[in-house]
Order: structure tokens, then C-alpha cells, then sequence
């Protein structure tokens, strides 16, 4: 079934706006956001385009988060629950990797990096261009990394969609997007600056194609469960929420 440019946009909306929801927030944008009401009216407007049966008002979590704290309260909120949810001391509560999900399936102790899980999604980010940005050390199968993936992915549909159906603004609209190096915080082009890998050199010859085989083989298989986790964990209503959103969203 073909997807129009306006579904990719919204997919791109979608991933953009959960990568934020669960990259630690080290500055204020998130609780900004959350505080002002403009996260709870773009999920529901987004969720609405991508016909989720999802909506802030019914979403886990909604009654408490509904009370809108003052952004200083709710952002040293968002910075404790986040530590202690995604990061922890030994350990944290709901591991934000795929790595430690996908060795718990098979069994094994789990290894950042050196898994064969996380390696696969090192392959295929480089097959798509992106590296992990010079300096960091942050292994590229967090849940925020994967759905920063994501965007780029549909955000490359959109503009190749656009272009099909004639809609010229449109595609060049997204085109720049994807060329716009303030798109993505978590990867650094692996190539020269402005190189973009050609739609037919990425992974299934297309980024549509790219799309649905990183769906298929990584964040269908373990993101709906680390949503599961963190609505049953997280002591903060807004955590809850974002889960509620991310499980309806990979389905």
C-alpha cells in the first residue's frame, strides 16, 4: 500500500516528538512543552492524523499530568525519574536499550555495544548514513536514538511521497529537513558534510523500504514492551503518558 507524504510527515512528527519524550532532558524544552499544554495538543493532533485510537485526556497517566505544574517543578521532576527510570544505580528501573531487552529473549547477559542486537542497529544506522556523533559514547539503540532513526527514515519518504504526487514545496520542504544538521541530536552524517546516501542505496533500496524493515526487526520487537514497563514503573505521570503514546504507536 502506498503512504502519502502527509502520513510520512505525521510518522516523522510522531517519532520526533517521542525521541524528545524520552531523551534525558537535560534543558528545559520537554518540561517547557509539558507545562505549557503544546506536547499534550501535538500528540493528540499527531495520534489523530496517523489514526491512533489514542488521546492525552484517556492516556495512562492523564489525570495527574493534567494538573500542569510549574515548568522548575515538573523539569527537576522529568531529571529524577529519568535517572531513575533509564540510567539507575546499579542498574535502571526500565532499561532504554533494545540490547538488554533482546539478551534478556535470548537468554544472555547483556553487553552495551558488543551485542550482536546493538551491533545491528550500528550496521544498519551507518547503511543509512549516520554515525554516532565524534566525542560521545552513547550506544545507538536507545529507544531515543532508534526513533530518531525513525524520523530521519520518514522524513525521507515524505520527501520522495512528495515528489511522486507532484507536490513540489513539499518535497523540497523535507528535503531540507533531512539535510538540516539540527534535525538529529543523537547521530552525525557518516560521510562528508551534505552528504545524504541515495534512497536507492539505503537498506530494501528505499526509505520506505528502510522503514519497514527496521520497524519489523527492531522496535516492533521489544518497544511496545519497554512502553509496557514504563507506564507499570514510572512515578511520574508524564513518563506514563509518553509510554501510552509510544505502545500505540508501534503497536
Amino acid at each position: 500500500m502506498t503512504v502519502s507524504a502527509d502520513m510520512w510527515q505525521a510518522r516523522a512528527a510522531m517519532c520526533e516528538l517521542l525521541a524528545l519524550s524520552f531523551r534525558y532532558p537535560e534543558d528545559t524544552v520537554l518540561a517547557d512543552a509539558i507545562a505549557s499544554g503544546e506536547w499534550g495538543e501535538a500528540a493528540d493532533e499527531i495520534a489523530g492524523a496517523l489514526g491512533l485510537s489514542w488521546t492525552t485526556a484517556t492516556a495512562s497517566g492523564a489525570a495527574e499530568a493534567a494538573a500542569l505544574p510549574d515548568p522548575a517543578e515538573l523539569q527537576h521532576e522529568l531529571r529524577a525519574e529519568a535517572t531513575r527510570l533509564f540510567v539507575g544505580a546499579p542498574k535502571p528501573a526500565v532499561s532504554p536499550y533494545e540490547g538488554v531487552w533482546r539478551a534478556a529473549d535470548d537468554g544472555v547477559d547483556a553487553l552495551l555495544f558488543v551485542n550482536p542486537h546493538s551491533m545491528a542497529v550500528e550496521r544498519f544506522c551507518k547503511s543509512c548514513g549516520l554515525g554516532r556523533p565524534e566525542g560521545t559514547n552513547e550506544p545507538l539503540d536507545a529507544v531515543w536514538t532508534e526513533l530518531e532513526l525513525l524520523e530521519y527514515l520518514a522524513l525521507r519518504a515524505a520527501a520522495d511521497a512528495a515528489e511522486a504526487e507532484g507536490i513540489v514545496d513539499d518535497a523540497t520542504a523535507a528535503e531540507a529537513a533531512v539535510e538540516d544538521e539540527d534535525t538529529l541530536e543523537e547521530f552525525e552524517d557518516a560521510g562528508e558534510p551534505g552528504d545524504v546516501v541515495a534512497s536507492a542505496d539505503l537498506p530494501g533500496g528505499s526509505p520506505e523500504a528502510a522503514w519497514d524493515q527496521f520497524v519489523a526487526d527492531h522496535a516492533q520487537v521489544w518497544m511496545g514492551r519497554f512502553a509496557e514497563a514504563v507506564q507499570t514503573e514510572s512515578r511520574a505521570p508524564f513518563y506514563k503518558q509518553a509510554a501510552s503514546l509510544l505502545e500505540a504507536f508501534v503497536g
